[in-house]
């Protein structure tokens, strides 16, 4: 019965990344990725990791997407302003999609990462107090360049609607 419900949530999940592609409506591309977050968090529930599904749909289907729609509703971009895509645009694309096959197909058939995923001790005694304690000791420079980036992003995308309506 797991084997149904995940391929039922990884058919949705790139379906919804397939949507979020080719949408021509940014609104649209933005409903696609909440639908996206949802088939991902589905699929944590199918591994268990209850904590990472409870993560994924509460700051990333609720505050990212917010964000993201805030944004968009700020920055008011008219289905109008699309442009064409040019040849060069499409082989930029063609190349970088090879490069991610050839590197996703590298890492798949490298024997030193599944010699070290096997040596690897279990995980049985990690506790959601020694996640937060690593987070917030560790790992505090790098959470706090993420949230000055946000910040920055935000106050960017303020400025550029600001200067637009001036115009």
């Amino acid at each position: 019965m797991t084997d149904i419900f995940f391929y039922i949530f990884s058919i949705a999940a790139l379906a919804g990344a397939f949507g979020v592609v080719f949408s021509r409506n940014t609104v649209n591309g933005a409903m696609f990725l909440i639908g996206t977050f949802l088939s991902m968090a589905s699929l944590f529930v199918l591994l268990e990791a209850y904590f990472l599904a409870v993560i994924q749909v509460l700051v990333y289907a609720g505050a990212v997407m917010v964000l993201f729609l805030f944004i968009i509703m700020l920055l008011d971009v008219k289905e109008s302003a699309a442009r064409k895509t040019s040849l060069y645009t499409w082989a930029a694309s063609v190349i970088g999609f090879g490069i991610l096959i050839v590197g996703v197909v590298a890492i798949n058939s490298a024997d030193s990462i599944r010699e070290k995923a096997a040596s690897l001790p279990e995980a049985t005694g990690v506790s959601l107090k020694s996640f937060g304690y690593e987070l917030f000791t560790t790992y505090l420079l790098p959470m706090q360049v993420t949230g000055f980036l946000l910040l920055i992003a935000m106050i960017g995308v303020i400025a550029l609607s600001k200067k637009a309506k001036a115009d």
